[in-house]
């Protein structure tokens, strides 16, 4: 079971321990993107429309898009400190936010993870300022890792593994360790990444 606490009714398919998210190779407009449990089933699909000028995701149980489960989508055009929104499709009511901040994100991705308040509850950073440099200026071939922390702890692991040829991110959420991340917005904030800062990967 997840250990983050939900705050309100939840899909099980958002109560994994882990993940893996897999980018579909040499998709010309959008993206998308398979979610997998640790057996391998497919528990997700995840598609970010093309030629939107708002960023804009859609997480549906299965590749045919049955049924939509959650949206993320930004609020602005552009924006250098962008926000999106974490929309439980279902019930049509925001269970989180995703801020970026701008001028921190310019050496190293750093993000602020909010409530359905916008209360600040949490932050998603890449995980080495230095390794993060190299990347950005030497080579895109260093896979990129991010931790969400709560009060400086680690509650959530998103590893990119190595592959040349397409995008692998690994989701583990930490053992026993009790966060006020809503889960929805915890795997949200990997589909951004894989989304937008796998760009850079």
């Amino acid at each position: 079971m997840n250990p983050l606490a939900p705050t309100s009714p939840i899909d099980p398919r958002f109560l994994q321990s882990h993940y893996h998210l897999k980018r579909q190779v040499f998709k010309l407009v959008g993206s998308n993107f398979w979610v997998h449990d640790q057996g391998g089933n497919v528990v997700m699909f995840v598609h970010q429309k093309g030629f939107k000028l708002k960023e804009d995701l859609r997480v549906y149980d299965d590749e045919k898009k049955t049924t939509e489960l959650l949206r993320i989508h930004a609020r602005k055009i552009m924006d250098f400190s962008a926000a999106y929104d974490v929309i439980d499709a279902r019930t049509e009511q925001r269970v989180g936010v995703l801020r970026r901040k701008g001028w921190r994100s310019i050496a190293r991705d750093e993000w602020q993870v909010c409530d359905a308040n916008e209360i600040e509850v949490a932050t998603l950073i890449e995980d080495q300022l230095l390794l993060a440099l190299v990347r950005r200026f030497l080579t895109n071939l260093i896979p990129q890792n991010y931790d969400l922390l709560v009060g400086g702890q680690r509650a959530v692991d998103y590893k990119q593994n190595f592959n040349p040829l397409t995008y692998h991110l690994k989701i583990d959420f930490t053992p026993g360790f009790v966060s006020p991340v809503d889960p929805r917005t915890a795997l949200a904030a990997a589909f951004l990444v894989a989304a937008i800062e796998g760009r850079q990967g």
